[in-house]
């Protein structure tokens, strides 16, 4: 990872000044999400076996801190439904009233990782879940996985449903279905929240130690005969995270969306990798949020709530040059 980020030789909206160390950024609107972060730059090397380890167990059960709910968000059969979406079926739910958000979760979960934030989020808009496909309930085995076709599955779930626009929320991977919904079917997508997504795989996409033990987990892995269905499928989101996305800072300026472009501190995901994402989105701010891991909805989940919400409700406005 370079210890320097020029924003000279960035394209984008706003202009930052970066270091491993500091992050100083005033953002475009009149209230700035962060002025100062300081960033340790030290990830463990267990928390970097953690990314690994953590697709190829398919660690889909809900996070360790949410807090426990008397709804069965994932496995509700009073409102969950499956859509005939390119070729497989789609698992889907949806809680509340009002505009709709889609909220995209992340590599071997399901909806049930939004758990914790499903409430606030439901006694405003139009909360729609689903499990990605191959993931979840989304059963998928027949076919191979890419980010555009998860993209261009949740432009069609919503085609299905009905819906003309969404908000978008997308953790982890499903901040990179985020992005690419927004770049491939811009009518679709009102404004984003995209939390702990990254542009490429590689060193300088994440967190030092972080990609080391994805490389590990390959080597030990890939000679290994995947015999049942759950060993194959987790091979497959594996090596989706290892291989994808290929998103090129230009593309990004295709996203015109106002976007909210959001890492923890101590996330698996570099904050310059992060800070080059807001800077090639023209309508873009940035949020690092101190003391944070990748779960920043989680770890921080009333934060979270408040800022994504206020986000959405306000008119974005460009900053003044």
């Amino acid at each position: 990872m370079p210890d320097r980020t020029d924003p000279a030789d960035i394209r984008g909206p706003q202009k930052a000044h970066l270091t491993t160390r500091e992050i100083s950024i005033s953002t475009k609107r009149s209230r700035p999400l962060l002025q100062i972060v300081r960033y340790q730059g030290m990830v463990t090397h267990m928390k970097a076996l953690f990314l690994a380890c953590s697709i190829i167990l398919l660690l889909a059960q809900p996070s360790l801190a949410q807090k426990p709910t008397t709804i069965p968000y994932g496995n509700n059969k009073e409102v969950g439904r499956f859509y005939d979406i390119h070729g497989f079926k789609m698992y889907c739910e949806v809680y509340g009233t009002g505009k709709p958000l889609l909220m995209i979760h992340g590599n071997g979960g399901n909806m049930r990782a939004f758990a914790g934030i499903i409430p606030y989020f439901a006694s405003k808009y139009q909360v729609i879940l689903a499990d990605s496909r191959s993931q979840g309930k989304s059963k998928d085995p027949d076919h191979p996985l890419t980010f555009e076709m998860m993209a261009d599955d949740f432009a069609a779930l919503l085609d299905a449903m009905h819906i003309q626009s969404a908000y978008v929320i997308g953790w982890s991977d499903g901040g990179i279905n985020a992005l690419l919904l927004a770049m491939r079917h811009p009518e679709k997508v009102t404004a984003i929240a995209s939390t702990g997504a990254n542009l490429w795989p590689g060193e300088d996409a994440f967190a030092p130690g972080v990609w080391d033990g994805m490389k590990k987990q390959y080597e030990q892995l890939s000679h290994k005969e995947m015999k049942t269905d759950r060993e194959k499928n987790a091979w497959k989101l594996f090596m989706l995270d290892y291989t994808e996305p290929h998103i090129k800072l230009r593309d990004l300026h295709k996203i015109q969306c106002p976007s909210l472009i959001i890492c923890g501190d101590h996330d698996l995901i570099s904050i310059p990798h992060t800070v080059e994402i807001f800077q090639n989105i023209p309508k873009a701010e940035l949020w690092v949020v101190p003391n944070s891991g990748h779960g920043t909805l989680n770890e921080h989940r009333d934060d979270f709530d408040r800022q994504v919400d206020e986000f959405f409700s306000t008119p974005f406005r460009e900053r003044n040059h």
